[in-house]
């Protein structure tokens, strides 16, 4: 029988399954995601599953991870130098641009096109070369952007040859991820694309690792934020577009689990919870652009809601916001303490100080070590390191680096954005282990930990004093209230197009006070929330939060068998799919028609002729792709959009958009590819992805 590996590794867990096609899931396992190195994690649930399944001969490995998406929430990523060529001035001030690049080098070369192609002024290659010199010693990738680049990237693709000739650094060009004409947002997909390079292919080499020592010879896979699956090598040169993968494989499994076919569709992991809606047994898709951590991509994807709440998040006091919890991910202290049981002594010190200090109940470990690359961390930033080694640190021990504690922080801060430093804290899997919810690791740590931040909440919040038990029970309550709240702000986002968090005052007088009636101020009338369609809930913590959230808005709960690894089971039941989308617009008043390719412009002088060229085009690079993706028993399914219209009685051709999309199951181990390729396609051949060339806007 063909035994596919699902494999996916989350910000707190790595889960393996074995799934038998027509028996299902044969054998399934947990382990703790190291990230520092995930290669531990990966090779500890994997072999737990074959040690349950013995002597199966595995044909597919295929991989969903929620690392993209954490680090795109949690701001983390590798420095990186962004070209804009043609750009205007103000290109920073859009789309949140700047705010997204922070302190990364952004550098504007003269060139770019007009909207029908035209060059408007050749590239300055000198500026791009001088650039690229200039930073390539101080990043770990570059990303290009050209004004226009969708209608002709020959700018683009220049610069991208420069970078490779002078740098060897991965480069990502902003028409290999999108057609959309929003020439900023475009510029930040491929910013955030470039990146993530370094963190998937450490995951996937990690990966590759796992497989070359247990002698498993067969194709390795990654699932796509569409919930569509592409091989390794072109999941490695786009990596963006697995910025949903997990929360994608979650709601293909969800589907497969539940059979519901009408549903809202919940994920709760460590760092995030993803929220999708499903109708008539497909989820909706985001043909606009996912939007994760605030940053408005341009990756069609899976329709996912995500909110930096999950089991492992920081939970915060305020006098100002009172209880928190979220949207950064500390390491929970029971785990640590499992790990290091010598910090029970450390917070038991702390808690005999008289008053309670910022830090308290904080730890500061490594995650990963910078390279070797001039000016990678500045001079605080290494003696912080130096300072943590490979200990667990307690964070109060850290600020004699410096003078000053202001430079301290900030520095610190930017190691855990960059993901060179974690934090270990207090968080609602410590409540849950003080609260008997859940007893895998230290309820000791646990315990220590939450008299700390019960102490600390009684002091800043001034409610006088709270147990930390009630403290604990506080957190609970509070994720409950906020799971609900998400709910409620993804329902009403995607019906009705409201943004929840920017009515606030509304939020609190009838959202909150529907969820838990001490949660939102008093009024004349109650409130009741009842969703229409029943919660499907997937995810370690779901069990300990999710009946109060359904109870709260009066729906049904489906929590499905292997809930706990559906993300790992979606992995390996999806397809693979390619679609390519080609333009064909009227040029010199209807007197010619221009096709719209990655390599440049081709000009006709008939218009079925255009689109001729343009559909079989469209076809071949589809059924290319889908190969090059992995696919066998390919299908291609080919439409053309005519768009015209009527002025003074005449009917005017505006543009036509061809869509083909190649979908086929993905290649096993057994099988033959139809035309074996090296990897994935580069400048002036299709590319990977579900925008293929020549594209114009999206559907």
């Amino acid at each position: 029988m063909a035994v596919l590996l699902g494999i996916d590794t989350g910000g707190t867990y790595t889960d393996a399954v074995l799934f038998d096609p027509k028996a299902g899931v044969l054998a399934s396992a947990k382990a703790l995601t190291r990230r520092y190195d995930l290669t531990l994690g990966i090779q500890e649930a994997v072999q737990r599953v074959l040690e349950e399944r013995s002597g199966v001969q595995i044909e597919l490995v295929s991989l969903s991870t929620t690392l993209a998406t954490n680090a795109v929430v949690e701001g983390q990523g590798s420095p990186i130098c962004l070209l804009l060529i043609g750009y205007p001035p103000d290109a920073l001030d859009q789309g949140g641009l700047g705010q997204a690049i922070g302190i990364d080098p952004v550098v504007f070369v003269r060139g770019g096109h007009d909207a029908a192609g035209e060059e408007v002024q050749p590239v300055d290659l000198a500026a791009a070369r001088q650039a690229i010199t200039e930073h390539a010693r101080r990043v770990s990738a570059f990303a290009v952007s050209g004004y226009f680049s969708v209608r002709n990237p020959s700018h683009e693709n220049q610069v991208r040859a420069l970078v490779r000739e002078l740098s060897g650094l991965p480069v990502t060009c902003g028409h290999e991820l999108s057609a959309n004409l929003h020439a900023s947002r475009r510029a930040l997909t491929a910013a955030l694309n470039a990146r993530l390079v370094p963190i998937l292919s450490r995951l996937i080499q990690a990966v590759r690792d796992m497989m070359s020592a247990r002698g498993i010879e067969a194709p390795l896979m990654v699932v796509k934020g569409d919930g569509s699956l592409v091989s390794a090598e072109f999941a490695l040169e786009y990596p963006i577009e697995t910025i949903l993968s997990g929360p994608a494989a979650s709601v293909v499994g969800s589907l497969y689990l539940s059979r519901e076919r009408d549903a809202c569709v919940v994920d709760m992991g460590g760092t995030t919870t993803d929220i999708a809606l499903v109708e008539e047994g497909r989820p909706i898709l985001n043909l606009e652009g996912a939007t994760v951590g605030g940053w408005h991509t341009m990756v069609e994807a899976v329709q996912i809601y995500t909110f930096g709440l999950g089991g492992d998040s920081e939970v915060r006091a305020s006098a100002q916001e009172g209880l928190t919890v979220g949207p950064r991910r500390h390491v929970p202290l029971s785990l640590l303490g499992s790990e290091r049981p010598e910090i029970v002594d450390e917070l038991a010190r702390q808690a005999r100080r008289r008053k309670p200090g910022s830090g308290d109940g904080q730890f500061l470990m490594p995650q990963r070590p910078p390279s070797d690359r001039e000016g990678e961390v500045s001079a605080i930033q290494g003696a912080i390191l130096e300072r943590i080694g490979d200990k667990a640190l307690p964070r109060e021990q850290v600020y004699d680096v410096s003078e000053s504690a202001y430079l301290v922080d900030l520095e610190l801060a930017r190691l855990v954005d960059q993901g060179y430093v974690g934090v270990a804290g207090f968080t609602p899997t410590d409540a849950a282990h003080v609260l008997g919810y859940q007893s895998s690791w230290s309820r000791e740590a646990a315990a220590a930990g939450a008299e700390l931040a019960a102490r600390l909440y009684s002091s800043v919040v001034h409610s006088g004093p709270v147990s930390p038990e009630e403290f604990c029970r506080r957190v609970a309550a509070q994720v409950v209230l906020q799971s609900g709240r998400s709910v409620v702000a993804a329902t009403l986002a995607e019906a009705y197009g409201i943004e929840l968090e920017d009515h606030e005052t509304l939020r609190r007088i009838l959202v909150d006070r529907a969820l838990g009636p001490e949660a939102g101020p008093g009024g004349l009338f109650d409130v009741r929330l009842s969703l229409r369609k029943p919660l499907v809930a997937i995810g370690a913590p779901v069990g300990t939060y999710y009946p109060g959230v359904a109870e709260s808005i009066h729906t049904r709960l489906c929590v499905p068998p292997h809930a706990e690894v559906a993300n790992a089971i979606g992995a390996v039941v999806g397809s693979v799919t390619q679609r390519v989308h080609v333009l064909v617009s009227p040029q010199e008043a209807g007197e010619m028609f221009r096709v719209h390719m990655d390599e440049g412009v081709r000009d006709f002088e008939d218009l079925e002729e255009a689109c001729g060229f343009a559909v079989e085009h469209a076809r071949r690079l589809a059924q290319e792709l889908a190969d090059q993706a992995g696919a066998s028993d390919i299908q291609v399914q080919v439409d053309r959009n005519d768009r015209t219209a009527i002025a003074g009685g005449d009917e005017f051709f505006l543009e036509s958009r061809i869509e083909a999309t190649a979908v086929g199951r993905p290649r096993l181990a057994h099988d033959r590819p139809r035309n074996p390729r090296p990897g994935p396609a580069r400048p002036g051949s299709p590319r990977p992805g579900s925008t293929g060339p020549g594209a114009a806007a999206r559907r």
